[in-house]
């Protein structure tokens, strides 16, 4: 009795280092988790970020004009300040011109069949030889256009505008749109790649960490069975 009395006590100090030492190797575990953490959080939220904002300009430069059957154009003059400033992305869509009113931007060939266009606003509406003209002005212009504006030279009224995003729209148009879409489309699936990589770098690294505090809890154990 006094022999196992002996033995006993001798081994409660082995038993609370044994104990501190897996409640340290746990704490540790866990802020090196936590850390890893909010870092992955961290960098996975400014990814969302950055392709929610990407889709949001692809909707608006290109999606949103599809559905309606409207254009997506630049200003590229700063006849209509304030409001439309140079680098404007403008919006049109297609308006019956019996629906089109004073105060209206309209966008209009600046010869009929060519393709340079003006968008400017609407500041009266006339008849010459019996067809409805429209008469329009650029906001910054002290004087208005020189010629009424036919009908058949009208593309459509200003649907929405977006500042700055008209230099987008322009890198988006021609040759240049293969390109940036592969871009986009690259980026989409890099940034799939690595979230998936770091979820399981992360649930690896965890598993490492519980087989680590397993192994050192273990230890003392194995060395007591040993020692008796």
């Amino acid at each position: 009795m006094t022999i196992s009395t002996t033995a006993s006590t001798s081994t409660l100090p082995t038993l609370r280092a044994a104990e501190s030492s897996r409640r340290a190797l746990r704490a540790d575990a866990r802020r090196r988790d936590e850390g890893q953490s909010l870092l992955h959080y961290l960098a996975v939220s400014i990814s969302a970020s950055i392709l929610v904002l990407l889709l949001g300009v692809a909707v608006a430069v290109v999606g949103l004009p599809v559905v309606v059957g409207g254009t997506a154009m630049t200003v590229l003059t700063q006849s209509m300040e304030p409001g439309l400033p140079p680098g404007t992305l403008v919006v049109i869509r297609p308006t019956p011109v019996d629906e089109i009113r004073v105060g209206d931007v309209v966008t209009y060939q600046i010869s009929s069949g060519e393709a340079a266009v003006v968008s400017h606003r609407v500041v009266s509406k006339t008849y010459a030889d019996g067809e409805l003209t429209f008469i329009t002005k650029g906001d910054n212009n002290d004087t208005v256009d020189p010629a009424p504006v036919r009908p058949v030279q009208v593309r459509g009224t200003l649907w929405y505008s977006l500042p700055l995003l008209g230099w987008v729209n322009s890198l988006l148009n021609g040759a240049n749109r293969t390109i940036v879409l592969a871009v986009v489309a690259g980026g989409l699936f890099l940034y799939a790649a690595v979230s998936v990589g770091g979820a399981v770098r992360d649930r690896r690294k965890k598993t490492d960490a519980a087989a680590a505090v397993a192994d050192q809890a273990e230890a003392p154990s194995v060395s007591r069975r040993r020692s008796r």
